[in-house]
């Protein structure tokens, strides 16, 4: 087989990080952000969402539609302008022009024209002289509005060069908005007033208001805020104009307001108050013409953290029910997970489901950003992505074919009581986000599903159609790692079962040692029946209890399997394995207890009171958590003893069939347990076959020993059969816990098991298992324990993911390293396919959300509020460009309307002229190259896409551009056809006008 791995971004969801500015296109309705970060968000209809990148990360001060031209220009805060072709499927810049001498402020592109107006920043003996509006007069396009940050107004006549007037005002002018018909303007200032000027008289303006400002009893005004920006629109259907703007209440009503957007139509005036800071707003018309009447039919509102649409054509002016993802930090993302051919029919349900927990109140029109074309790709399959977030809730995203699209909500917080301030240890440990979802594991084929919380909780929630009101068991478990505090299987007559099911804790509150309110969980399990809608539905939740004082550590390892009706999780100081469905405590160990004799470490003693955990926090770091703390430190787990404050964590479980000791002819159910010192433990399980028994006899587990160990914490395990392929976790087949029963068919489980030893017949002997730590991955055979392959990945990094995929119909070991790289191996031999330097690690984000899935994709959250999804395989980089929208599509540009005879003749025409005299090199001369440096662009389409890389992707794109030639083509066969035809009509005429009058003399005709 041979592989072929090229890395390649494939689309960013969410909302644009720390947004500066926004521009529509009004015939093509595409819409761009740009960021402070120096990224561009094209957006269009859903399924069309581009994202693109300046190279030099300088912020995006203002974005500029080339009207219906498929083009954009950007200038950025390096003082440099971009022209970016938007006819491609991945936007390219063709040109670059950085100025040399002064700063750009502000940018201004008249409608069909390819001339734009570049305000800047000069310094003139000691005075700063900042343009910060330019605009050209609708009916007299000789003339150009130029407005300064000091408040002074100017009309510039281009022809002429020279001033036709100036307007000095008291306050400084942050916008201006023309009204169409080009005799009057609006500006608004910093005192919250709007004034309006007309071009008879400059003198002073017509009209001055405060929209939110009232007069004192003592005659003065109320202060008010700055108007930052305001829009003077017209309509058709009513003679009142349309009067928007952000900002202007008075600072009194203010002091407890959010941000505001200002409605002003007649009399009457609406505010909308915003979550956020409005960074930017545009309001969309009909007409790309601005000396036409506007007839706006929409607000678009970018702020700080949001993004929304507001429908100007009804009264209460809803807002659009907005199809992008944007909302995936509506709670900070905490952890995610990400799944590739899931079930076919978990998508649906899922949306079924969702779709009863959508608000309601939207404008029932059509989102208005409808650009671009997009459809559904070739070759897709269902994925889903899972977040949790620090509000305790999780979502449900659909990913299948590069979109992203909200699925489903589950609030884990509802499994609680809220608690209270000073209510015992929940009180002292609930921090601002005591439900934030640390880690989740979820099975699609059973529906099972388990979340982890910050607070030492694991939650168990199951799928169901139905309502139903249910009793959530609670379990709590005392857990810790100094020996003469663990609860030993001894003590309970050796039997690892040592919890009886109708007792919520293996230890009774009242230990010896105990505070008075030690063995208490951290947050409280609502105790009555709770009525839960369909969907996830809470069964169990499990606590860690505080210990002498001491908040609990945090889980860092988990693992379900439904078909052995286990759960099993790990925090430094043992491991718990819960069954689930007889709702008991199976096992809870201390770490040093797994090994039983067989400890290949010289640990040294400690006394357990030597290193408190502080009672207002997470406590102390475990070796994990420090690890994030420091990345550039590297590890090494080549000692022969313990420092005595080090704990060592349980870092990864994996339930599944294997030989438990390796005098074991047949597999069995087992637990593999990795630790944060390297070493890796197998636990065999002993489950009863028969479904009735299954519900009563106890399971009995224990460790067998060490396995075997490697450098650095374990993070993955995974297993193969003898011919390399991957072999799946057994299941129960999802069934509906609250569905109606059927007398004649008992409900009973329905397990799917995939055994090595029937997973291929001719090599029956044992299976491969895959184990990964930070530093080394090794490749063993069971029964017997040999180690087969073993490959050093780094030495002087570590590892931070690692994941067991299948890609190009194989499997590899997918790694990214704290240095930044991401690396594949092939399985089982370990031979290395891909080493890319892909990213510098410089966010404990990017560490905690970076996960690889089947198909060779990976996904990590670049921002607190963008998921950047990528590609390491060849085969999905050539399918991604029929999955990708198309930003630009040929429509004609609207006619211009007529203005009708009388009011051109009374002057009402634009008086048009041609740029190309004043600006052109014939009038004006060839530019200074010192002014500005003309940077030609990277060839945009070809160098991109040979940046795609790869024979396959080539040839796709030669068939594509052939395809295209042969469109245009049979559209140039269709014309001469019909020139062809128009021909021999005219032919036909002509001939029979010539015999009509070939008798006729001259003067007969």
């Amino acid at each position: 087989i041979v592989f072929v791995f090229f890395l390649f971004q494939t689309v960013r969801h969410g909302f644009p990080y720390q947004p500066t500015c926004l521009a529509f296109d009004p015939v093509q309705k595409i819409l761009a952000i740009g960021s402070r970060t120096g990224g561009i968000r094209i957006l269009g209809r859903p399924g069309v969402d581009c994202y693109s990148q300046h190279e030099s990360g300088a912020a995006v001060l203002q974005l500029q539609f080339l009207i219906n031209e498929g083009a954009l220009v950007t200038a950025c805060a390096d003082d440099t302008l971009h022209l970016w072709n938007l006819r491609q499927r991945r936007p390219a810049i063709l040109h670059s022009l950085k100025f040399n001498r002064e700063r750009i402020t502000f940018c201004h592109l008249p409608f069909q024209s390819k001339w734009l107006y570049v305000g800047t920043e000069r310094v003139e003996s000691s005075n700063i002289h900042k343009c910060s509006i330019i605009n050209d007069n609708l009916m007299m396009t000789t003339t150009l509005l130029i407005g300064f940050e000091s408040g002074t107004v100017v009309q510039w006549d281009l022809r002429a060069k020279k001033v036709d007037f100036r307007i000095y005002y008291d306050e400084a002018i942050h916008s201006v908005s023309w009204h169409h018909e080009g005799k009057q303007f609006m500006c608004s200032h910093s005192d919250g007033s709007l004034t309006m000027w007309n071009l008879r008289n400059t003198a002073r303006p017509i009209q001055i208001t405060y929209p939110h400002g009232k007069i004192l009893k003592d005659g003065r005004k109320e202060s008010c805020k700055p108007i930052l920006k305001v829009e003077y629109k017209t309509s058709r259907n009513s003679s009142e104009p349309y009067v928007i703007f952000s900002g202007g209440l008075s600072y009194d009503k203010s002091g407890g307001r959010r941000p505001t957007l200002t409605i002003m139509h007649g009399k009457a005036i609406t505010v909308l108050e915003m979550d956020h800071p409005i960074v930017e707003f545009l309001v969309l018309c009909d007409t790309p013409y601005s000396n036409e009447v506007q007839d706006p039919y929409a607000v678009v509102v970018l702020l700080e953290k949001d993004f929304i649409v507001v429908d100007l054509t009804q009264s209460n002016f809803p807002i659009f029910e907005n199809p992008y993802p944007m909302d995936i930090h509506e709670s900070p993302v905490t952890c995610t997970a990400y799944f590739a051919e899931c079930p076919p029919d978990i998508i649906p349900i899922l949306y079924s489901i969702g779709a009863k927990q959508k608000k309601t109140g939207y404008s029932h029109k059509e989102w208005p950003v409808s650009g671009g074309t997009w459809t559904l790709g070739s070759q897709t399959y269902p994925e889903i992505i899972v977040t949790g977030h620090a509000d305790g809730t999780v979502k449900f995203w659909d990913a299948s074919a590069i979109t992203l699209q909200m699925l489903y909500k589950l609030k884990t917080s509802k499994v609680f009581e809220k608690p209270k301030a000073g209510e015992g240890r929940a009180g002292e440990l609930v921090e601002e986000d005591p439900y934030a979802v640390q880690m989740v594991s979820w099975c699609p084929h059973s529906r099972l599903f388990c979340v982890v919380g910050i607070s030492s909780h694991v939650i168990l929630y199951r799928f169901s159609k139905h309502d139903a009101n249910t009793q959530i068991v609670s379990l709590e478990v005392r857990l810790q790692s100094d020996s003469e505090d663990v609860i030993s299987p001894s003590e309970t007559e050796n039997n690892p079962c040592f919890s009886d099911p109708s007792s919520h804790s293996p230890q009774p509150p009242g230990s010896p040692g105990s505070g008075t309110q030690d063995s208490l969980p951290c947050l409280k399990v609502k105790n009555r029946p709770v009525r839960m809608p369909p969907g996830y539905q809470a069964e169990l939740v499990v606590q860690l209890q505080w210990v002498d004082g001491e908040p609990p550590q945090q889980i860092t390892s988990l693992d379900i399997n439904s078909a052995y009706g286990l759960l099993a999780f790990g925090n430094c100081n043992g491991l718990t394995v819960v069954d689930f469905l007889q709702k008991t405590i199976l096992m809870c160990m201390g770490t040093l207890d797994l090994y039983g004799a067989a400890d290949p470490y010289q640990r040294l003693t400690r006394s357990p009171r030597k290193n408190r955990q502080s009672t207002s926090g997470r406590g102390t770091p475990t070796p994990s958590e420090s690890r994030e703390n420091s990345f550039s430190r590297s590890r090494s787990s080549s000692v022969s003893s313990i420092d005595r404050d080090t704990k060592e964590s349980v870092t990864t479980l994996q339930f599944g069939e294997s030989y438990g000791r390796k005098g074991n002819a047949l597999p069995t159910a087992c637990l593999w347990v990795g630790t944060s010192l390297g070493v890796v433990l197998l636990l065999p399980i002993s489950i009863p076959t028969e479904e009735e028994e299954r519900m009563e006899e106890p399971i009995t587990m224990g460790p067998s020993g060490t396995v075997l160990m490697l450098k650095g914490s374990v993070l993955r395990f995974a297993f193969l059969d003898c011919g390399g392929a991957l072999i799946q976790s057994p299941y129960e087949v999802w069934r509906d816990p609250n569905g109606p029963e059927d007398p004649d068919r008992p409900r009973r489980r329905k397990l799917v098991n995939f055994s090595p030893s029937s997973s291929q017949e001719a090599c029956s002997d044992g299976h491969l298992a895959v184990v990964c730590s930070e530093k080394q991955a090794k490749v063993i055979l069971m029964p017997t324990q040999a180690v087969l392959f073993t490959h050093n990945i780094t030495e002087s990094s570590f590892l931070l993911r690692a994941d067991v995929v299948s890609v190009c119909n194989s499997v590899c070991l997918a790694c990214f390293c704290a240095n930044g790289h991401i690396m594949t191996l092939s399985l089982p031999s370990l031979r290395p396919l891909m080493d890319i330097n892909y990213l510098p690690l410089t966010d404990l984000r990017i560490a905690r959300t970076f996960v690889f899935t089947n198909g060779g994709q990976a996904l990590y959250l670049s921002s607190p509020t963008e998921i950047q999804r990528l590609t390491y395989s060849q085969e999905m980089t050539d399918n991604l460009q029929d999955m990708l929208g198309e930003l630009f599509t040929p429509i004609e540009t609207p006619e211009a309307q007529n203005k009708g005879f009388l009011k051109g003749f009374f002057g009402g025409n634009a008086q048009t002229f041609d740029r190309e005299e004043l600006f052109g090199e014939a009038a004006a001369g060839k530019a200074s190259r010192s002014l500005a440096q003309h940077i030609p662009g990277p060839m945009g389409l070809e160098n991109m896409k040979a940046a795609a890389g790869g024979v396959v992707g080539d040839l796709a794109r030669a068939r594509i551009a052939l395809d295209q030639r042969g469109e245009r083509l049979g559209e140039l066969e269709e014309r001469t056809a019909l020139m062809m035809n128009s021909a021999e009509t005219f032919s036909t005429h002509a001939h029979q006008v010539m015999l009509k009058h070939k008798d006729k003399k001259w003067y007969q005709l």
